[in-house]
């Protein structure tokens, strides 16, 4: 039991002084290597309460994923960071004005969690005992039939988010030679294939 605990305390710390350094590193690159360090240690967390699903998750799509992304990204784009810095001083006061209020409503929002019948039932759910059911069962069961609907919703934002962010990317380019399916199909051969007589030894 001592062990686990030194172990929980270990990765905890870990991933706050990682949380803290993605934030104050001032080279992006050693961000997103912070991050994945931050996901590592969340994965043992998952692995000490006995989620390994979740903690394989954890590495195999934010860190083998994700975070490579970010890494990929930084690293190809040539950004002048110290000039997206010069105008910091000029939006602190917004900034800290609207991270006080998300810290408020973060406050109200842990203080209420417990206190509504709804989610004390919700809450206080018996899981069934792991010898028998595995862990990627439980989770499963769980949440394609008690949060079935929510999470059908979380899909449709994200594929709502996707479709946003193609559009804004997506931009009309002059001189680029695109495909168009409905000019080729309604070709005719004689638009297509030209025949010419070549008389031997001229060429074309």
């Amino acid at each position: 039991m001592v062990l686990q605990e030194i172990t929980f305390y270990l990765f905890s710390a870990i991933i706050v002084a990682s949380g803290v350094m993605v934030i104050a590193a001032r080279n992006p690159v050693h961000s997103v290597l912070f991050l994945i360090l931050a996901f590592f240690n969340a994965a043992g967390l998952f692995i000490l309460v006995g989620a390994e699903f979740l903690a394989m998750i954890m590495v195999i799509v934010y860190v083998g994923a994700v975070a490579v992304l970010f890494l990929f990204v930084v690293m190809m784009l040539d950004i002048n960071y110290v000039e997206l810095r010069q105008g910091f001083l000029n939006y602190l006061p917004i900034g800290a004005l609207i991270g006080f209020i998300l810290l408020v409503e973060l406050v109200f929002v842990l203080g209420t969690r417990f206190a509504t019948p709804e989610t004390v039932g919700a809450t206080g759910a018996p899981i069934p005992p792991l010898s028998e059911m595995t862990n990627t069962e439980a989770l499963g069961q769980v949440l394609y039939t008690r949060y079935i609907y929510l999470f059908q919703a979380s899909g449709m934002v994200l594929l709502v988010a996707m479709i946003g962010a193609i559009v804004l990317t997506l931009r009309e380019r002059g001189g680029v030679r695109r495909q168009s399916i409905a000019r080729q199909v309604a070709r005719r051969r004689d638009e297509a294939v030209e025949v010419r007589k070549v008389t031997p030894g001229s060429g074309i």
